[in-house]
């Protein structure tokens, strides 16, 4: 009997997904690996490499296809959260994969979950992992969405595990230590497999944990480091064996330098070859939606960053000073990031606040913020708006080419921002 779901477009899919489970996020891997065992899908004949880390997941993943692209090899990528578009989230050799693709991969999990219920991240990590069971990329990128040791991509056995940076954020599911975060976070690692920690001041917790399960861990600072100045870097490392390489001279990316540093270790214990030409053009040319990203408006420049926690703020802050522009910024924030510390950070750069109320669940209203740039609302320097989109459009009037335009706090924000000025990624 054909089933309603068998005529869903992508949207409705979506829709119907996000009202099967009353969660948005329920840890654990009982469910959602009962239904990858019955689609056959936990045993990749790829090389997969499983990213974890509070900030600089993405940009790794970015790094990592973008070398392992120019040297030849076919690449499967899943990430969240998207900006536009849901197919964002699955990219097979930099494309995003297409909607039809996603509809049978949805209709291939709901057949084979029976009863079992699955949240919206659940069914979507089950669809990547079915269609690179379908596509058979040389390599699958896997980005950990919420801590890493119950979440649904560590249903898979990877071949290197990351993490990239250990911080307190998501504290209502991993709490506000950042021992037992490094912890959650290492339960990626795999025993005789190796284990790449980015994180320059790490937590016992992730030596302790590659211990346990016997993962080979290498430590930047300790098995990798990188130097810089400012137009070209220099990393050392090791491969399987303990012979030490170097790469002299390196391009500097746009994107952050210490997760490509932890990309290099990556490639170096992947057992793929990998030529330093792949690598020079990979970093030159790697670039992500809503990191730094730069988008010309008739008025002057726009930058969009998803800064939204203390350690990405800090790293953004450093750009901003180093441009040495005066900064109008668009900043719309969640309730549960540490909005704070974040406006305190950013505070000696920015010169106009407009601050903007987020639709969404536990969105932040832009009067909450305000209420920590006091100085700022009495000197007409910080207005509140009831929308990103409201708030962009006040930003623009005011722009010109002696300043730059910011739009950070939230992927939300940025998506929205994409939206209303019509980029498409």
């Amino acid at each position: 009997m054909t089933q309603l779901t068998d005529r869903f477009s992508l949207d409705e899919w979506l829709s119907w997904i996000e009202a099967c489970h009353p969660a948005e996020i329920e840890l654990g891997l009982e469910r959602v690996s009962r239904v990858a065992d019955e689609l056959g899908v936990r045993t990749p004949k790829s090389k997969v490499i499983t990213i974890a880390g509070t900030n600089g997941k993405g940009s790794t993943v970015t790094y990592l296809e973008t070398i392992l692209g120019k040297a030849g090899y076919s690449v499967g990528c899943y990430t969240s959260p998207h900006f536009r578009h849901y197919n964002e989230r699955v990219r097979l050799n930099g494309q995003n994969i297409s909607d039809e693709e996603l509809c049978q991969s949805f209709r291939a999990i709901t057949a084979a979950r029976k009863d079992t219920p699955l949240t919206y991240f659940e069914y979507g990590t089950l669809a990547a992992l079915e269609i690179f069971n379908r596509k058979q990329p040389d390599v699958i990128l896997l980005e950990v969405g919420l801590g890493g040791r119950l979440d649904a991509v560590n249903i898979v056995d990877t071949d290197v595990a990351v993490v990239t940076s250990i911080a307190i954020d998501h504290v209502d599911w991993l709490g506000d230590d950042r021992e037992v975060i490094g912890r959650e976070k290492s339960g990626i690692f795999r025993a005789g497999q190796p284990a790449i920690c980015g994180e320059a001041d790490p937590t016992a917790s992730v030596a302790t944990v590659a211990d346990e399960t016997g993962a080979v861990l290498y430590q930047v600072g300790n098995q990798f480091a990188y130097q810089s100045d400012a137009d070209k870097w220099n990393w050392q490392g090791v491969c399987p064996v303990g012979e030490s390489l170097q790469l002299k001279s390196l391009p500097i990316p746009t994107l952050p330098l210490p997760n490509a540093a932890t990309a290099l270790q990556v490639l170096a214990v992947l057992g793929l070859d990998v030529s330093v030409g792949a690598i020079r053009e990979g970093l030159a040319c790697a670039t992500m939606t809503g990191r730094m990203q730069r988008v010309e408006l008739e008025q002057g420049c726009c930058w969009l960053d998803v800064a939204h926690n203390p350690e990405a703020a800090e790293l953004l802050a450093k750009r901003l000073e180093a441009k040495g522009e005066q900064v109008h910024l668009v900043l719309g924030m969640l309730g549960d990031k540490d909005f704070a510390s974040v406006i305190e950070i950013l505070r000696p750069q920015v010169s106009y606040w407009y601050l903007a109320d987020l639709h969404v669940p536990r969105g932040q209203k832009a009067e909450v913020l305000a209420d920590h740039l006091v100085d700022e609302v009495a000197a007409g320097s910080c207005r509140s708006f009831p929308s990103v989109a409201d708030a962009l459009d006040a930003a623009k009037v005011h722009l010109n080419q002696g300043n730059c335009l910011l739009v950070a706090g939230s992927f939300f924000t940025v998506s929205d921002a994409l939206n209303h000025l019509g980029v498409d990624e």
